[in-house]
C-alpha cells in the first residue's frame, strides 16, 4: 500500500470538467451565458477594428500622418489575441489536438504576421488574415437560427460532395471537348493558340464569365460558343439542385446551442445531450442563462437534462 497522501486540491491535476478552467473554457469556447456572449462580442469588435487598421495603414496619405498610432494599436490587438490564444490552450482539455483544429491554426496565424514582420516588413499585410476569425460570427452573436442553418447547409454539404464531384468531372471532360473542338475550329489565327486556350475560353464561356480576351470568329465558332453560353445556365442550376436537396433532407428540430464537446471540440450539442454525438465522451452540464430553466426553488444555469425523472441521482 503506498503511504502517499492524497491529492489536496492545492496539489491535484487540473480538471477541465471543474474549476476555473470549466469556467474560462465556458467563456471562451461558448455563448450561452452572458459572460461568453460578451466576450465574443468584445472579441469580434477587437477582430474588426484590427483589420481596419491594417487596411487603413496602406494608405500612404494616411500612413504617412498616423502609422506611429497605427503600429502602436496592432501591437496592441497582437498581444490581446496572443493572450487570447494563450487563454484558449490552457482551458481545453487536448491543447494539441485544438492546435491543429481550423480554429486552432486560424488563432495562431492571426498573431504570427505581427512577429514574423520584424523579420520580413512585407508580412505585415497578411495582419488581413485575422478576418477568417469573424468565421465565429454566428456562434458569437447567438443566432440561434443561423447556428443551426449554417450546421445543416456543412452537413448537406458533405452529403453531397460525390454528387458533386461526379458533376465536377463531367464538366472537366465537357470543357474539355469543346476547348478542343474549338482550336480545330478557329485555330491560331483568331487567338485559339493551343488546346489549353480553348479550354480556358471554354470554363469562362461555361461559367458565364466571359473575359473577351478570346473570341470566336467563324460561323461555326459562334455557334459552338452559343451552345456553351446556354450549357453555362444549366452548369450553375445543377450543383445548386443538388445541395438544395440535401439541405431539404437535413432540416431538423433540435434546438441549436454552443455547447461544446471537451475531447474533440466539437459544437451545437441538444441541450439534454448526456454524450458527445461524434466522439461519444461524457458531457458536462450545459451552462447557460435561460431564465426559463430555473427551478421553482430558484436554481438556475442546470440543463433540462437535470430535470428529468430518469436521470440518475448522485
Amino acid at each position: 500500500m503506498s503511504s502517499r497522501p492524497p491529492p489536496t486540491p492545492d496539489t491535484a491535476p487540473a480538471n477541465p470538467h471543474a474549476g476555473w478552467r470549466l469556467r474560462l473554457y465556458t467563456v471562451i469556447f461558448e455563448a450561452d451565458t452572458r459572460a461568453g456572449r460578451v466576450f465574443d462580442l468584445v472579441l469580434i469588435g477587437l477582430i474588426l477594428a484590427s483589420v481596419a487598421v491594417v487596411m487603413l495603414d496602406s494608405i500612404a496619405s494616411v500612413h504617412a500622418r498616423w502609422g506611429p498610432v497605427f503600429t502602436v494599436l496592432e501591437w496592441g490587438f497582437t498581444l490581446i489575441f496572443t493572450a487570447e490564444y494563450i487563454a484558449r490552450l490552457s482551458c481545453v482539455k487536448h491543447p494539441l489536438r485544438y492546435a491543429r483544429s481550423p480554429f486552432g491554426i486560424i488563432d495562431l496565424v492571426a498573431v504570427l504576421p505581427t512577429y514574423l514582420a520584424i523579420l520580413v516588413p512585407g508580412l505585415h499585410a497578411l495582419i488581413d488574415v485575422r478576418v477568417l476569425r469573424l468565421l465565429r460570427l454566428f456562434r458569437i452573436l447567438k443566432l440561434g437560427a443561423y447556428v443551426h442553418e449554417f450546421a445543416m447547409l456543412g452537413r448537406a454539404l458533405m452529403a453531397s460532395r460525390r454528387k458533386i464531384l461526379v458533376f465536377m468531372s463531367f464538366v472537366l471532360m465537357v470543357v474539355t471537348i469543346m476547348g478542343t473542338l474549338m482550336y480545330v475550329v478557329e485555330g491560331p489565327e483568331h487567338g485559339f493558340t493551343s488546346i489549353p486556350v480553348g479550354v480556358y475560353w471554354a470554363i469562362t464561356t461555361m461559367t458565364t464569365v466571359g473575359f473577351g480576351d478570346i473570341t470566336p470568329k467563324t460561323d461555326l465558332g459562334r455557334v459552338i460558343a452559343s451552345a456553351m453560353m446556354l450549357l453555362g445556365w444549366g452548369t450553375l442550376a445543377v450543383p445548386t439542385g443538388i445541395v438544395s436537396a440535401e439541405f431539404t433532407a437535413q432540416r431538423m428540430g433540435t434546438p441549436p446551442t454552443t455547447r461544446t464537446c471537451h475531447e474533440c471540440l466539437s459544437e451545437g450539442h441538444a441541450p439534454d445531450a448526456r454524450f458527445c454525438r461524434d466522439c461519444g465522451a461524457p458531457l458536462p452540464s450545459w451552462q447557460h442563462d435561460d431564465e426559463h430553466a430555473q427551478r421553482p426553488d430558484g436554481a438556475a444555469g442546470l440543463s433540462p437534462a437535470s430535470h428529468s425523472p430518469t436521470r440518475p441521482t448522485r
